[in-house]
């Protein structure tokens, strides 16, 4: 019933207005046509006297009029379309629901918005608003530091993806740990229509160093005060967007909001949405001076170009310096300083409708913004408490926010058609290689794997490494999947060394292992554990790829090739550490090997020493890994020869070899054609014998291999016989390189293969 009466009322309020305005109109046009109380005819039929001055004063008043004849005409069309609009929509269409058609040609297109610009004090909504250009590129600057920024810039980068429409340049300014992150997470991303360029925000520290702040984005919450100095001087006009926002339309929308700026207008800003800047929170609260309830700062459009012409750099700086005499300090960061300077210039900006920042803060007034879905625009989660902040639909954003946060990235990879994309060198490589392979091949979607891009996020989680005082650190590497991630908190325990995990996931399984890691007291107890995402994509387990990511992003000098399943004996990483010096791992080409065993038991009392391992062994308790199934693997390390050694020994490669090694950190990659299950580590290590690697069997270490339900990959090789077809054409072409690469040496290989 409220949604049908306020509809009348806007049918009522649309009509009278359509009725009285060209009345009003006409009455202003006919007093305007009186001068010094006679009528001035608008007739050029009519004669006038021939008086030069008379005849020119005429002229103007003439065209004068006819000008405001024409935009009242305008403005009469615009309320012709809003009544046609408001009869097209029947009661029945209506009930309960307060949806408004927002178009991008020709502004927000409703008297919501309206109402909001005679707020804001700015022209008329009712206007054409210039139309975006389809192929037009559209600037878009976002500050962000540090892992979790990182993090957020991902979900605010999806819900701008999913809506847009134009090609797009992010602007971002990173440190060096974001930087890593978000080049990495672009590259592999491979967005058509989609450039990036960073600048580096440790170089603007210096700018804004001398500001004492209090908010808890510290320094790096002052970095947009410099923007137009640091962003290209041909940039003109940029939006601004904290990490904590998200979008729920077009952002062209936003940035055609640019053509509405008039005079020295260079700022666009919503109202904040709080008391903050009214001073009433609490007692002897004392904010910095601001126009009113002030500006929020997560949105804004820049006119750089008009900025630096005003000399921005000196305007904001005097006032900060003025301020801080009396302040001491920022509250909230750029925004104080930039509300300081608009209270003292109210004319630089240009006030946004407050659906452009709905702001969900602590006491937020953002209700006002909305009456429907379709009125919000973007979303500003600005409390430190973030989607735990108290708010009357906090579930209906939090519902919003998480569809994105989960929303497949490989998704957005969507094509801009009718718009020239800037020439991509690997997006092009790829699609040649692609091009080259044979898809009427039984084997093609194999050999297509091994070109897939697969979207990267190194360091999902914060890692921190303190360089050892010699360089004889060790990192586990290894590789996993969801199912595996019990495993976690159990290897923790065992090493207490750096670790690299590339982890296979969706972008949903992300999201449950970031809470999963969150809820668990032993791995945020770890920061020296650095978890690279590598986004699931095609229909096979990439596991070389994995290794080879998580081979990649060490910060030790040596590492510990080994598996999620495997819990490493305790005090190996010591034991490691003392075995590089010993064996002079930095100077000789050496992999040493840690020799495997395995239970079938899923509780077990794990051995502290090699004396009690043994005793385990001949209990039956233990087994030499895949003794049972694939004795082949690891026969060679000699397990006879190791329950008595005291000191390491060298074995011979031989076919089929597949141990844990530890190795230098520039030992050669995984070869990515083989996926899923087999040959996957044979091939790597058959790669190190023909580089001449040594082998060498530690006596005192051991590792032991958990049992887990079979994967997906080995239950796939074992049913089905073209899974088992396809990996023999792979080994067979695998050795032919070999081959090649190696010469005289390698055929070896093919004789060891051919007698095993």
């Amino acid at each position: 019933m409220l949604g049908i009466c306020r509809g009348r009322r806007k049918f009522l309020a649309a009509s009278l207005t359509l009725l009285f305005v060209p009345a009003i109109t006409w009455i202003y046009l006919f007093a305007g046509s009186f001068e010094d109380g006679k009528p001035v005819s608008l007739s050029p039929l009519e004669s006038q006297p021939h008086s030069p001055r008379y005849t020119a004063s005429s002229q103007r008043e003439r065209e004068s009029l006819e000008v405001r004849m024409r935009e009242v005409e305008e403005e009469n069309r615009a309320l012709r379309k809003q009544l046609s609009l408001a009869q097209s929509r029947s009661p029945s269409h209506r009930r309960g629901n307060h949806s408004k058609t927002y178009s991008m040609e020709e502004g927000t297109g409703d008297s919501e918005s309206l109402r909001a610009g005679i707020v804001a004090g700015n022209s008329s909504e009712c206007g054409q608003q210039p139309a975006v250009e389809k192929c037009e590129t559209i600037h878009v600057a976002i500050v962000c530091a540090g892992y979790n920024a990182s993090r957020d810039v991902v979900t605010l980068v999806k819900s701008v993806l999913f809506h847009r429409r134009n090609p797009l340049h992010f602007h971002l300014i990173a440190d060096a740990i974001a930087k890593q992150i978000l080049a990495t997470l672009f590259q592999t991303w491979m967005v058509p229509a989609v450039r990036i360029d960073f600048y580096d925000a440790d170089e603007l520290k210096s700018e804004v160093s001398w500001i004492p702040n209090k908010h808890y984005s510290g320094i790096y919450g002052l970095m947009k005060l410099v923007l137009t100095k640091t962003l290209p001087s041909n940039l003109e006009r940029v939006i601004v967007l904290d990490t904590d926002i998200t979008f729920a339309t077009d952002i062209a929308e936003l940035w055609a909001v640019f053509h509405k700026f008039k005079g020295q207008q260079v700022l666009g800003l919503v109202e904040n949405q709080s008391d903050w800047y009214l001073g009433n929170l609490w007692k002897n609260h004392r904010p910095w001076p601001a126009l009113g309830r002030g500006y929020n700062t997560g949105v804004i459009l820049l006119l750089l170009d008009k900025l630096r012409k005003m000399k921005w750099e000196q305007m904001w700086r005097l006032t900060a310096e003025r301020e801080l005499m009396s302040m001491l300090s920022t509250s909230l960061a750029d925004q104080d300083i930039f509300n300081a300077v608009i209270k003292q210039n109210p004319f630089l900006v240009y006030q946004l409708p407050c659906f452009w920042n709905v702001q969900l803060s602590d006491h937020t007034r953002s209700e006002q913004c909305y009456r429907d879905v379709s009125d919000l625009k973007v979303i500003h989660w600005n409390s430190p408490k973030k989607l735990r902040v108290k708010n009357k639909h906090v579930e209906f954003f939090r519902n919003l926010y998480l569809t994105f946060l989960e929303y497949d990235g490989n998704l957005l990879r969507r094509e801009l058609f009718g718009c020239p994309s800037e020439a991509d060198i690997n997006s092009e490589n790829l699609q040649k290689q692609l091009s080259e392979l044979d898809e009427d091949d039984m084997c093609y979607e194999f050999r297509r794997e091994r070109f897939t891009v697969h979207r990267t996020h190194l360091y999902f989680l914060h890692y921190e490494y303190e360089h050892a005082s010699e360089d004889t650190d060790v990192t586990l590497v290894a590789q996993l999947s969801m199912d595996r991630l019990q495993m976690l908190e159990a290897i923790c325990k065992h090493w207490e060394g750096p670790i690299s995990l590339a982890l296979y996931l969706s972008d949903a399984e992300a999201q449950q292992f970031l809470r999963y890691a969150q809820g668990s007291e032993v791995l945020m107890s770890r920061r020296n554990v650095g978890y690279h995402i590598v986004y699931k994509e095609g229909q096979f387990y990439p596991v070389n790829l994995l290794r080879n990511v998580a081979m990649k992003h060490i910060s030790t000098p040596y590492m510990f090739l080994s598996d999620i399943d495997f819990l490493p004996m305790y005090g190996l990483y010591e034991y490691l550490r003392k075995s590089v010096i010993q064996l002079d791992l930095a100077n000789t080409k050496k992999a040493l090997i840690v020799p495997a065993f395995e239970t079938l038991r899923y509780r077990l009392s794990f051995p502290k020493s090699k004396a009690e391992l043994l005793s385990m062994l001949d209990m039956g308790t233990l087994f030499t890994f895949r003794y049972h199934v694939w004795t082949k693997g690891h026969a060679p390390t000699n397990f006879a020869k190791w329950r008595t050694a005291t000191t390491p020994y060298r074995v011979e490669w031989e076919a089929d070899f597949e141990p844990y090694v530890v190795v230098r950190q520039d030992c050669p990659e995984y070869d990515r054609r083989f996926v899923g299950f087999g040959w996957n580590k044979v091939a790597h290590i058959m790669e190190l014998d023909a580089q001449e690697y040594e082998f060498i069997v530690l006596p005192n270490a051991y590792m032991i291999h958990m049992p887990h339900a079979p994967s997906f990959d080995i239950t796939k090789f074992r049913s089905n016989k073209q899974y088992r077809i396809c990996l023999k054409t792979l080994k067979e072409e695998f050795q032919q390189d070999m081959s090649r690469r190696y010469g005289f040496a390698a055929l070896k290989y093919l004789t060891a293969e051919n007698n095993s």
